[in-house]
């Protein structure tokens, strides 16, 4: 491609590649992917996207192509791959100017100049990096921020990289460049605080894009780029100035707005910072323990002291959480049970972590944590208020809890609870024994404060079942706090629900759930809705637990069941209605054909709900879940569901429908309990079958419910199913057979087998095509057992059932391999007699004896050789099922195996 000629050309389909018009844009996409094998097209597009004087638009398409070309033609084994003599002039061309006016052009051209890095850096590109560090130190503002970010995606791209070679190579670099790395971060570091005093804002923020790029740098170098770092003084020293550095970053923020451009890039700066520290003490465990000291009395003394007033922000109170956790906790710092055991480096964490958390320590920690950070703020109270069902989400685990200072507080509670519960333990006692008896609705400070010792309470449970009688405090204090109704309560209400629910696994004697759930009636007809939704999630914890007694809550069932389904009639929220849904599946579950009084309302509702929900397909599985525990249920009555039931099945189980993405285990598992409940097949829930097809081409993890489901409609009804579609099922078994696992190889010989248990006369012609690979495999002595087994057990089937039919697939299988029926039967008794150790299971033992009896009738000479083969396995097979009658001291077999459907 010749680039003056084609400069013009390219750029004009990549004008026509912005248009908005189908018809424009498709014919021009469908010409640049044309060219993309064009030797010199790359060249051209690397023209483009530095000319600046070119549209935008163009440029950045350009830089997007040139990129996925990267992925797809660079490497030397690519088809179509760039030549080494235009790979060697891009790269030149790619780090002559490093002078993109636009930052989102800027940011892709420094992205793909990393991913070629990945592939040539340094063998091919060896003049890369010095001529990064070269253009980040001129005084070109410009020139010196794209140099820099090319420098950052360069070394995070390199750093990335996972073979031992690679790595090798990586380490190399960073000795090589640390030093020129800390020495930059530093000058940008200074520059940036000099410039704050001056309030100057466009050059604070030129100096911290500076800081905040050469510090990802330095992230980089030092988490990845050193075997043992703790033996290198730079990169010690660098992390050890890290805690001063934070220092003033978090003092500056007293001096920057809070709501603008330098505000934000400042707090990513600090949140950076932390990210060093928690990287390194991931990666670098044992080098970190140097660090361990310091890193507790700075987020110590900004989190749980009055340092931090005024300065910290959210997610740094979370980072430095992060960090006391992940010591707190690290394997590396704990030593053996047997101390000998221990290394000395875990030793020495061990002792340094113990001399930090003192008594006193520990106190202020845990007080602090309950009665400042566990608060109801006002944030979260107004939310309450204004949209109870959000707050609920939030609390319990919404997009942005994980993300959030609640979540994280409460488990590094947890942590420190757990790892120092013998000195907390006193401590929460004794928060507990202060807020014993009432307390007065107008004092909401309290009522805020008793509910957080309460939540710390819940958290701790496990921790704390030595220490607290809960079934006394439960009686005495809980329950009469329950039964406060005042508008100012309902927090303590919420809380004192959810602590039950939290101790229920834990500690709770079985008669007291009569009162607790006369209590949760109550509980679900309370004004607030945060309160309701928190008692059903109780209500799920105590049906789940192993000490549930369906005769203690019967007498209950009917008033929970009728608010529980209020309640999703009330609640807007799809997540909230899908946790309803749960509570409801459970109970059914739970109490199993004992609901079916209570559920017509619920049926009905159902349809509506599913019609509303055709936009969350979560919500629709939380419906199919609850369907499939009321098909269980109702049992044979579920018959009276398959209007709206089946087209639920049928269109979340087609593998051509997008929903099925979502759907389709759910859906596949209600198709199973609506078979085994169905009292007979209908011609809907035979027409549904036409989805299996698909489903076994997926040869998906939901093989084996699909094996459940043709089962199902085998016992159901097997003549009007195998006529149907035995065809079709016999061709899918075919192919699936070519390149399923073992274990799918028995799981489809066990459908045909109990094809030919339940229709011995239709199953053998139906499934022809398959018996003479069972024959095979009989006949080469199968070396997995439980294949050999399955093989026989359909054989024997044939042999004892169809004995014309086994007649003709010898005489079949003699000519296919031109050998005498006789010397063909033979080798089949031979392997059958020697293989009988394959088969565990009696029944089968006794099926494969009965089958060889069957043959013993006969004249022929070669069955008449077998004779004492046959007879030695049938007397094996006897004793396997024949028990002892204690009674009368005689033999006999077991009552399980006189039934015939069993043989």
């Amino acid at each position: 491609m010749d680039l003056n000629s084609a400069s013009t050309i390219v750029l004009h389909v990549l004008t026509q590649a912005t248009s908005q018009d189908t018809a424009v844009l498709k014919p021009a996409e469908e010409q640049l992917k044309q060219w993309e094998t064009q030797p010199g097209f790359y060249s051209v597009l690397l023209n483009i996207f530095t000319n600046h004087t070119l549209d935008i638009n163009v440029r950045w398409l350009a830089v997007l192509y040139f990129k996925n070309g990267i992925d797809r033609y660079w490497r030397r084994v690519a088809p179509h791959a760039l030549s080494e003599e235009e790979k060697a002039t891009l790269r030149a061309g790619l780090i002559t100017n490093f002078n993109e006016p636009v930052n989102q052009i800027a940011t892709q051209i420094a992205v793909l100049i990393a991913k070629v890095a990945r592939l040539d850096c340094p063998r091919q590109w060896p003049e890369l990096i010095p001529t990064l560090i070269e253009s980040v130190k001129v005084q070109d503002d410009l020139r010196q921020h794209r140099a820099l970010l090319t420098f950052y995606h360069v070394t995070k791209t390199l750093a990335s990289k996972r073979l031992a070679a690679d790595r090798k190579l990586f380490y190399d670099l960073a000795s090589g460049i640390y030093s020129f790395a800390c020495s930059l971060w530093n000058h940008h570091t200074d520059t940036f605080l000099q410039h704050i005093s001056t309030g100057d804002e466009a050059a604070i923020l030129n100096s911290l894009e500076r800081t905040l790029l050469s510090l990802k740098v330095l992230r980089k170098l030092t988490v990845h780029g050193f075997v043992e770092p703790h033996k290198n003084m730079e990169v010690m020293g660098f992390l050890h100035g890290i805690f001063e550095r934070l220092k003033q970053f978090l003092e500056c923020s007293r001096s920057i707005g809070t709501d603008n451009v330098c505000r934000d890039r400042l707090e990513k700066t600090i949140i950076l910072y932390t990210k060093v520290l928690l990287d390194f003490l991931d990666q670098h465990p044992f080098s970190f323990t140097p660090l361990i000291q310091r890193s507790l009395e700075f987020a110590v003394s900004y989190v749980f002291t009055e340092v931090g007033e005024g300065i910290t922000f959210e997610r740094f109170i979370v980072q430095c959480m992060n960090l006391i956790k992940m010591i707190v906790k690290n394997y590396a710092y704990k030593p053996s049970k047997n101390v000998e055991d221990s290394s000395p480096e875990t030793l020495e964490a061990h002792k340094i972590k113990m001399s930090f958390f003192t008594y006193p320590t520990l106190t202020e920690i845990c007080r602090r944590l309950v009665t400042h950070y566990f608060l109801l703020t006002e944030e979260e109270l107004t939310m309450w208020e204004e949209d109870p069902e959000g707050f609920t989400v939030e609390e319990t685990g919404g997009d942005s809890w994980k993300y959030s200072l609640r979540p994280c507080t409460e488990v590094l509670f947890i942590d420190i609870f757990h790892e120092y519960n013998q000195t907390l333990t006193p401590i929460l006692l004794e928060m507990v024994q202060t807020l014993q008896g009432p307390t007065s609705v107008e004092n909401t400070s309290a009522l805020l404060i008793k509910d957080a010792v309460y939540n710390a309470v819940g958290l701790a449970a496990y921790e704390l079942f030595d220490s607290v009688d809960f079934d006394q405090w439960f009686k005495n204090q809980l329950l009469p706090e329950l039964r406060v109704t005042h508008d100012r309560y309902k927090p303590l209400r919420r809380r004192v629900i959810w602590l039950i629910g939290q101790w229920i696994s834990v500690k709770f004697k079985s008669e007291l759930r009569p009162m607790l759930y006369e209590a949760i009636c109550n509980l679900l007809q309370d004004q607030d809705l945060v309160v309701r939704i928190e008692t059903a999630t109780t209500l799920k914890l105590t049906v789940d637990d192993f000490e549930f007694r369906t005769d203690q809550f019967l007498p209950y069932l009917e008033t929970m069941f009728t608010l529980l389904f209020q309640l999703l009639q009330q609640v807007t929220e799809c997540d909230t209605k899908m946790h309803v849904l749960h509570v409801l599946s459970c109970v059914i579950e739970r109490v199993n054909m004992q609901i079916r009084p209570y559920v017509g309302c619920l049926v009905q509702y159902l349809p509506l709900l599913w019609k509303q929900s055709e936009e969350h397909n979560m919500l629709r599985c939380a419906i199919l879940t609850t369907l499939i525990h009321l098909v269980q249920g109702l049992g044979a009555d579920s018959k009276n569901l398959y209007p709206f039931l089946l087209p639920i099945i049928q269109l979340s189980t087609d593998v051509s429908q997008p929903p099925h993405v979502y759907l389709l285990e759910d859906g596949l598992e209600l198709w199973l309990v609506t078979l085994e409940n169905s009292p007979c097949l209908t011609p809907e829930l035979l027409r549904i079958f036409q989805n299996m097809s698909p489903l076994l081409e997926l040869s998906s993890e939901n093989l084996r419910t699909c094996f459940k489901i043709i089962n199902g409609y085998i016992f159901l009804s097997s003549t009007e199913f195998l006529q149907t579609y035995a065809v079709g099922l016999c061709q899918s078994f075919c192919e699936l057979l070519k390149e399923i696992t073992t274990e799918g190889q028995v799981q489809v010989l066990k459908v045909v087998e109990n094809v030919l248990k339940v229709n011995p006369t239709l199953g053998p012609q139906m499934f022809q095509p398959i018996l003479p690979c069972v024959f095979r495999g009989i006949i080469d002595g199968e070396r997995y057992p439980v294949v050999m087994s399955t093989y026989l057990g359909v054989m024997g089937r044939v042999l004892l059932q169809n004995t014309s039919f086994f007649s003709s697939l010898l005489n079949q299988m003699a000519h296919k391999y031109n050998q005498e029926m006789d010397q063909l039967l033979g080798n089949m008794i031979e392997m059958w007699v020697d293989r009988m150790d394959s088969i565990t299971q009696p029944e089968r033992r006794k099926l494969s004896a009965l089958a060889l009896l069957s043959l013993l009738p006969s004249d022929n000479g070669v069955i008449q050789d077998k004779f004492c083969g046959i007879i030695n396995i049938s007397v094996e097979g006897l004793h396997d099922v024949m028990t002892e009658d204690p009674e009368t001291g005689t033999y006999r077999e077991p009552n399980k195996f006189l039934d015939r459907g069993t043989v």
